[in-house]
């Protein structure tokens, strides 16, 4: 499971005189942009949804796009306009990789019929994510009970979810977000109650805020759901004069990320105020190539 999504990959050909063939090495991940990263700029119709691929292209040079269907909310059943959204991403040669799901519902509602409208929910974004050919939805593991009750009832919405997305030959990836899916532990224990080909995580390496002022552990947390991860979001607020995230060692969180063996898309999710939202990804871009670059003679 801790292999990740593969890579896509790039390769070039050379012609020699022994017509031998030169492959450019696959890097150790490829770094990709959450649309989240551009939320108060699409809040504020700075931008139209349809330009993201662009803007991922063109002005970030990300490999890959990672959509959020409150932008996009009432379009899941579109065709015209998920047609326009796949053609934009292709006319820019870019993966389209995952849509984040909000807004559809608790996955683990104690309440058994809310709980079967959740997932019923999700469908259409099953649909619309096969459409524009990604690999997964992310979604949420939200509930309520204690500890043990919350994880059997999120598992049994998943699974409900996953054997959906088996239909459509996509996985169904769980986002520490919030609550005890900030756990990793709880999340990590969903996972294994699921036990379903199709379930697994997407660690965010700042979203382990359980509630309040209670926190769990970043690294701890990556690590527990690594194992899991089809995807990973590389979170980040402030930055120190060095380029570094102020609260987050990044080196330290990718050594977890490729230790676990995962060599598949790290996705960009800039959530700071002191940059704005094209600075703060242009700096968390520059962060992890540093990052992949310092990382890659310890890896093959």
């Amino acid at each position: 499971m801790g292999a990740g999504l593969a890579s896509f990959g790039c390769q070039r050909s050379t012609d020699v005189s022994n017509v031998e063939t030169a492959v450019d090495p696959e890097p150790l991940f490829r770094i990709s942009l959450a649309e989240w990263s551009l939320h108060r700029t699409l809040n504020t119709d700075e931008m139209d949804h349809l330009d993201f691929a662009r803007a991922a292209v063109e002005d970030y040079n990300c490999e890959g796009v990672e959509y959020v269907n409150t932008f996009f909310f009432d379009k899941a059943q579109d065709h015209g306009y998920l047609a326009e959204m796949r053609m934009r991403a292709e006319d820019q040669g870019i993966p389209s990789l995952l849509i984040m799901c909000d807004g559809e519902g608790r996955l683990g509602d104690p309440d058994g019929a809310a709980r079967t409208i959740a997932v019923e929910n999700h469908f259409k974004w099953l649909e619309a994510a096969e459409y524009l050919d990604c690999h997964a939805i992310r979604v949420n593991a939200a509930s309520e009970g204690d500890f043990q009750e919350q994880q059997r009832l999120a598992a049994d919405g998943l699974r409900r979810l996953c054997e959906r997305g088996t239909e459509h030959g996509l996985d169904v990836i769980v986002e520490n977000h919030g609550g005890l899916s900030s756990n990793g532990a709880w999340l990590a224990g969903v996972i294994e109650l699921v036990d379903h080909p199709r379930c697994g995580t997407l660690p965010d390496f700042g979203n382990f805020r359980i509630g309040g002022d209670e926190w769990y552990d970043f690294y701890t947390g990556v690590s527990e759901l690594m194992p899991y991860a089809r995807a990973v979001s590389a979170k980040s607020h402030d930055f120190d004069n060095q380029g570094n995230e102020t609260q987050l060692d990044y080196e330290r969180l990718m050594r977890i990320v490729l230790d676990a063996g995962y060599r598949g898309y790290v996705g960009i999710e800039y959530e700071g105020n002191e940059l704005s939202e094209p600075d703060g990804i242009l700096a968390t871009k520059a962060l992890l190539d540093r990052v992949r670059d310092n990382l890659t003679t310890n890896y093959v």
